[in-house]
Order: structure tokens, then C-alpha cells, then sequence
């Protein structure tokens, strides 16, 4: 049974999810990064709920599209499905969540900022939602999921998000200037099994965005999000 600091850690969280956990320990379990997983002896990581949030997720975003929008092609649901279900939304989502005041990290972890850190976040997302299928079951996780990332198909005026950053970055730079940005990997580390990439995205010589991931599409898609975040505040 949970002690009464993690009761209390997941009733909160239960709480702003809008879903009651007949497996308490699931839910803790998606939030435990493995940095404190191995402080404790045989302990588990969020990292297999994290494959299978991400499964279940991509099942429910693309079928909630190929429902709503019959007259789509194959490359567009495949655009719309990306701006929902990769890293930029899913931190979008911990975020309204606030979501890493609940997570548990390791004490090195937790002091170099792992709390705010993008990939951490996003991953516990996903392990939340592959916590919630295996204890709710599909229905209720995809009521849930389409819930929580209603924001992300729909904007308030009611036009669906449809493109990637990348794409929604090159598409307002060329209706502004009449030219692309381009990207550039800075820098790379960790082991060749898990690399993490830098990727600065730049025009006319200036850097507008710079983005972390776990692949250079991925990073790149940061970075293109950061560049349209700083390209929107600028408009008019």
C-alpha cells in the first residue's frame, strides 16, 4: 500500500486528472523517473508505461482524426497526428497538468532541474496514459485522452492544428520574407543507445529557436517551436 505522502501525492494528481486509479501504484509507478528507480533496489521506471502510453495515444489521436476528417489524405492525418501526440504537445500537457511537481526523481536528478526538464516531462505524459489503459481500460482512456488534448486538436476559433512546427515555421517565413530557416545540429551526447540532440534553427545568419531531443527530428520540431513562440509574440 502506498505510505501516506504518496496517497497524498496521487490523490492530487488523480484529482486534476479527473480520473480515480483502481491501481494506485500504477499511477506512482508512471511517475517515477528512472533516476530513482535506481536508488531503490529492484525498483521500476515509468520507461515501459511510457511505450505503451505512447502506442495507446497514437492509436487514439489518429483514430479521433480518420473519424473527423474522412476527406483527409494519408500525409495530412499523418501531420496532424505528429503536432498532437510528439514531444512539444505532450509538454504542453504536463504543463497544464503541472505535472513535475508530482514526479519522483532521484535527489541529483531533482537539483539539476529534471522537474522543468522537456523530454522528462513528455515521457511522463505518456506513461500516464499507458497507466490509465491498463487501468480503465480503452474507453475510458481515450474519453480521457480526447479530454485532455482537446486543446491541441482545436484551436479557439476552432480550426484544427493540423501541421507540424517545422512545416507552420517554413510556412510563415515564407509569407513573410519569402525565405526558409534553416537547422542545424550543435551538438550531441550521451551514448550512442541514448543520444541527445541540439538543434538550432536559424535565418539570415540569427539564430529564432533552439530545441532538445531524443533525435534531431524531434529536436528540430523543439526548435521550430520555440522560433514560432517568439515569431508570434512579434506579430502585430
Amino acid at each position: 500500500m502506498p505510505t501516506d505522502g504518496r496517497r497524498i501525492r496521487t490523490d492530487r494528481l488523480q484529482a486534476r486528472l479527473g480520473i480515480h486509479f483502481q491501481q494506485r501504484e500504477l499511477l506512482l509507478l508512471a511517475l517515477t523517473h528512472r533516476s530513482y528507480a535506481s536508488e531503490v533496489a529492484g525498483g521500476e521506471s515509468n520507461e515501459r508505461l511510457e511505450f505503451l502510453g505512447d502506442a495507446v495515444l497514437g492509436l487514439i489521436i489518429g483514430e479521433e482524426l480518420y473519424r473527423r476528417y474522412p476527406a483527409w489524405k494519408e500525409g495530412e492525418l499523418t501531420r496532424a497526428r505528429a503536432s498532437v501526440v510528439e514531444e512539444p504537445a505532450l509538454l504542453q500537457v504536463a504543463q497544464r497538468w503541472h505535472l513535475g511537481t508530482f514526479l519522483r526523481l532521484s535527489q541529483a536528478e531533482d537539483a539539476s532541474g529534471g522537474r522543468g526538464r522537456r523530454a522528462l516531462l513528455a515521457d511522463a505524459v505518456e506513461a500516464i496514459i499507458g497507466a490509465c489503459y491498463l487501468d480503465q481500460g480503452l474507453e475510458v482512456c481515450r474519453a480521457f485522452v480526447l479530454r485532455e488534448f482537446a486543446f491541441l486538436l482545436e484551436t479557439p476559433g476552432g480550426e484544427t492544428f493540423i501541421r507540424d512546427y517545422k512545416t507552420r515555421l517554413q510556412e510563415l517565413y515564407q509569407a513573410r520574407y519569402q525565405a526558409a530557416p534553416t537547422y542545424h545540429v550543435v551538438s550531441e551526447s550521451g551514448p550512442p543507445h541514448d543520444k541527445t540532440f541540439d538543434v538550432v534553427v536559424s535565418f539570415r545568419g540569427s539564430e529564432i529557436g533552439r530545441g532538445t531531443g531524443k533525435s534531431k527530428k524531434e529536436a528540430a520540431q523543439q526548435a521550430a517551436a520555440d522560433a514560432l513562440a517568439h515569431a508570434e509574440m512579434d506579430e502585430p
